[in-house]
This record gives structure tokens, C-alpha cells and sequence, in this order.
């Protein structure tokens, strides 16, 4: 079977992450396996760490080059954004799924959508969903019935208890737990360590323990 040639949107510390997974797919992989062309950004250069073959208009040039893009950037807005932006620019191009080999998950009853990142170590029971374009980072864990927005991004060792709904685009930080049956709306950012035990209204950000808005400073 011929490895499917993709590109890593981004250039950032997590497209160097991406990388070390596709790495990691291919040495387990006994089906599908991934060549890796290099990065694209969107004026193409780069923090001087990652081969970058151009930006988006080099997808426009090289079409018949490439067969799918994989999401490295971490700013859960960006990723949706530039998500849809780029699936409907490159209708043609696949949006592989990238999955760890040491992820543990209840493949018969979980939906999980194109784009998807989810990165070594991580854990979830049955009937999770996660949405296009969400990346799920090291060691997370994701509780029976939960729901992963579009584009949303789980920082590492974040806790995601049962029946949770996390919105499209939203940020979840390092360590963090939400806990059971609880609603985090789109766009709201869940800051690193905090414990949330009530809903998270659209757009809001949320600290401490437990988890509450983040005050304004008056200006």
C-alpha cells in the first residue's frame, strides 16, 4: 500500500508534535502509513525548526502532490477556521485522521470526524464523539457520552469526566477537569489546573479551583 503524502498545516510547536506521531503511526503501522511532504503556513516561514515547502498557494501549484493536510496548530479558532477555509478551497484533499498507537478508545461506538489529531496516551470510554479538526494532546482522558467540539483543543493530562459537551473552538488547558455532564459552550477557554464544576457559558473564560470567570482589569 503506498503511504499517503500529506502536509502539516502549521510550523508551530505542535506541528512538530504532529510530525513525531506520524512518525510514530508509521514504525506501528501495519495498513496505512503517511510520507510526510513538509509544512505550509500561511505566508510561508517558519520559526527556523521545521522544513516549510510554502504556503497555501502552494497547494493550488501542487495538487496533484499531495494527498491530504493534517492540523498543527493549536489555537482552537485557527484550526476551525482554517479548517473549513482549506476543505472547501481543496474539496479533493482527504483530512486523515491521525490516531497514536497507544491510544486506548471504544472503536465500535465512537465518532470521530476528519481532521482529527489525538496524540499519545490518551484514554476514552464509549460513545465518544469528537468533532472535525479537534486535537486531543498527550495523556487526556474522556469520559462514556462525552462530546468533543469542532476545532476544540484538550491541552495534556486534561480530565474530560462522562456526558461532558465541549463546544466548537474551545481551548481546554493543561490539566484541567471538567467534570460529569457539565456544558462548556463554543469558544470559551478553560484555564491550565482548573477544576470545572458548573456550565461554561459560550465565549467565557474560566480559572481556578473551582473554575470560575476570569475578571476583567478595569481600564
Amino acid at each position: 500500500m503506498n503511504a499517503v503524502r500529506v502536509a502539516i498545516i502549521g510550523a508551530g510547536g505542535f506541528a512538530r508534535e504532529v510530525e513525531w506521531l506520524i512518525r510514530d503511526i508509521n514504525r506501528a503501522s501495519t495498513g496505512r502509513s503517511f510520507h510526510l511532504l513538509g509544512c505550509l503556513t500561511s505566508d510561508g516561514k517558519d520559526d527556523g525548526r521545521r522544513q516549510v515547502i510554502g504556503d497555501f498557494h502552494w497547494l493550488e501549484q501542487n495538487q496533484g502532490a499531495v494527498d491530504g493536510l493534517v492540523m498543527g496548530i493549536g489555537n482552537p479558532k485557527v484550526r476551525l477556521s482554517l479548517g473549513l477555509e482549506l476543505m472547501t478551497r481543496f474539496p479533493a484533499l482527504d483530512w486523515p485522521v491521525l490516531i497514536h498507537p497507544s491510544v486506548l478508545i471504544d472503536w465500535r461506538s465512537a465518532t470521530i470526524g476528519k481532521g482529527v489529531v489525538i496524540c499519545a496516551g490518551v484514554i476514552g470510554t464509549v460513545n465518544v464523539v469528537i468533532g472535525d479538526f479537534a486535537g486531543i494532546n498527550l495523556a487526556c482522558t474522556i469520559g462514556h457520552e462525552a462530546v468533543i467540539g469542532r476545532g476544540a483543543m484538550l491541552n495534556p493530562s486534561v480530565n474530560v469526566s462522562g456526558g461532558v459537551s465541549i463546544g466548537d473552538a474551545v481551548l481546554v488547558g493543561t490539566g484541567a477537569q471538567i467534570l460529569q455532564n457539565l456544558s462548556v459552550g463554543a469558544g470559551a477557554v478553560i484555564g491550565a489546573g482548573a477544576v470545572v464544576t458548573k456550565d461554561v457559558p459560550e465565549g467565557v473564560t474560566v480559572v481556578g479551583v473551582p473554575a470560575r470567570p476570569l475578571e476583567k482589569k478595569a481600564s
